[in-house]
């Protein structure tokens, strides 16, 4: 959908001359991923402000300076989240093409959710500012400074979207029309599925262990959403199979003849017979993973598999995928972090071990 005409990155010999010194940083930044140990601390806080003191001797420092107490759990993943985009941000700003470019399409999954916000606000006739408020900061766009304008769809798709990097997703998929008709979580996916596939060509564009790396992590993350989209569409009477086949990934592990038994899929258990035989996702879907009260559920699963995978990607050099597995460790890390709070504040401790470490 995107012309890819610029440079690629470069080799074994060439890469650092323009992409090594934020390689070190990024690396640098890895250093500070909570450990086993930190975990471990952290589980015996008997309270918020126990965990803020034990953060002092961490990466995050005193990132929660200056907060009143009581200490909120959503203060504290707001300013996680914060800390990661300013190092994000950092990273951007000092890179040149094609690493900018390869840090743009991170972004444009963040901007993804941000616009189905939008639009499910402007529909629901929220106010804007709040809704930009609940924006992540890592897909905010330019145009959101014209969002006064925005009384309707219409307005959101002519003054907004249309000058948003998202552009050539949402007028190659989607018409002003559909914005007011189809459902939201059809949207996000005919979105998704658009920007997975051109990210995954841009990959394989740069080549070389980006190609590699970035191919793993991306597949993983079509069959999530292939996976996903048929598990909830049981049910949804407006969803018919050939509508659910559409909006499929056309990339990853399962695809095509995966992704083909699944649009066919009724239940669970038809699901379950498709991923038997692909060995990476044969335990997603046992009776453990699926049974209610199993304490590991299907998204445990996706996310674990998804910590592999990008802890998997600083194994190796001279590529990008590093970049794209930092974020994805960090938010995980986040989540962990938000877990964990919630137990401590719902005094809830026997289910605080049900994070997922990192390294």
């Amino acid at each position: 959908m995107v012309f890819f005409g610029g440079r690629k990155h470069g080799g074994m010999f060439t890469f650092n001359k323009d992409d090594g010194y934020l390689e070190a940083i990024l690396r640098g930044f890895k250093k500070g991923i909570l450990s086993r140990a930190d975990y471990s601390n952290i589980c015996q806080c008997d309270n918020l402000e126990d965990m803020k003191m034990h953060f002092l001797s961490t990466d995050y420092g005193d990132f929660l300076a200056g907060e009143p107490s009581p200490l909120h759990t959503t203060t504290i993943a707001e300013k996680a989240t914060q800390k990661l985009v300013n190092e994000f941000n950092h990273i951007r700003n000092q890179a040149v093409e094609p690493l900018s470019t390869f840090m743009d399409f991170i972004s444009y999954g963040y901007m993804i959710d941000n616009v189905v916000l939008l639009i499910t606000g402007t529909l629901h006739e929220r106010d804007i500012s709040e809704l930009v408020d609940k924006c992540h900061p890592l897909g905010l766009f330019k145009s959101m400074a014209t969002l006064s304008v925005v009384h309707n769809v219409a307005d959101l798709y002519n003054n907004v979207l249309i000058d948003t990097p998202l552009a050539p997703y949402v007028q190659g998929c989607l018409s002003e029309e559909d914005l007011d008709e189809m459902n939201i979580e059809i949207i996000r996916n005919t979105l998704y599925k658009a920007y997975l596939e051109d990210f995954y060509k841009y990959c394989q564009y740069l080549g070389g262990q980006t190609a590699l790396i970035m191919s793993d992590i991306l597949k993983f993350e079509a069959d999530r959403r292939s996976i996903n989209i048929t598990i909830n569409s049981f049910g949804a009477t407006e969803l018919t199979k050939d509508d659910r086949e559409k909006l499929y990934p056309a990339v990853g592990i399962l695809y095509p003849e995966g992704t083909s038994k699944l649009s066919k899929a009724e239940d669970v258990d038809q699901v379950r017979g498709v991923l038997e035989v692909y060995s990476t996702y044969r335990n997603f879907l046992s009776d453990q993973g699926m049974n209610s009260n199993s304490e590991r559920s299907l998204e445990d699963a996706f996310f674990e598999h998804e910590v592999y995978l990008n802890r998997m990607a600083f194994e190796d050099q001279y590529g990008y995928g590093v970049f794209y597995a930092y974020i994805k460790l960090r938010e995980q890390e986040i989540r962990n972090i938000v877990w964990i709070a919630e137990c401590i504040s719902q005094n809830m401790k026997s289910k605080m071990n049900q994070y997922i470490p990192i390294f």
